[in-house]
């Protein structure tokens, strides 16, 4: 009897765990994922592109977990190729990258908010700053790859970037930019 309920234990066990949720680890893949950010100011606006270095999802089942993504600000790009812009963006008075090459995202809460719809929240840090930042994102998973894109706004004095902020410098005129700027992200990512 002791014989058949050990037995009857380690087949119970054993189909338990078949039905546990397993996590998983997806690696993005940095030469299919795109980042394009844009900077509005009064006369017009600038945008351009950044690579992100890495980053992963995880994963428990079919639903997202977490994630760590860390981009290489020295790749900073002006989408008409002005190296004026691209040299002033990598200077102190923006994203000082000699001093701050790296700049990471790490998700700390994710919703689902439907099919393939959450909110996502996470500490960004700009600088050595972090600061928390809230977005809506579209991920969608499929066997072994997974597809997420969003659009991030950034006020970007949180992170010590005032260069001619109208709410730090008086009298800008048409010479003001926005404290706001968007980071347009498209990730693929395959699971390891």
């Amino acid at each position: 009897m002791k014989y058949l309920n050990t037995v009857v234990l380690i087949a119970v066990i054993t189909t338990l765990s078949s039905f546990m949720v397993k996590d998983a680890e997806f690696k993005v893949d940095t030469q299919k994922s795109k980042i394009t950010w844009v900077g509005k100011k009064v006369t017009g606006q600038h945008n351009g592109t950044i690579n992100l270095a890495e980053g992963s999802f995880t994963s428990k089942g079919k639903t997202i977990s977490g994630g760590t993504f860390t981009i290489d600000m020295t790749t900073i790009k002006d989408a008409d190729g002005s190296a004026r812009l691209e040299g002033h963006l990598k200077a102190d008075d923006f994203f000082a990258t000699d001093k701050f090459p790296k700049s990471t995202f790490v998700i700390t809460k994710i919703d689902s908010k439907g099919t393939d719809q959450y909110a996502v929240k996470g500490n960004l840090t700009i600088k050595g700053i972090t600061n928390e930042v809230e977005f809506p994102a579209t991920i969608k998973m499929a066997k072994d790859q997974l597809t997420a894109s969003a659009k991030i706004v950034v006020d970007r004095t949180k992170f010590d970037i005032k260069f001619r902020s109208g709410n730090f410098f008086e009298n800008l005129g048409d010479k003001a930019i926005e404290d706001n700027f968007e980071l347009n992200v498209e990730l693929v990512a395959s699971s390891k």
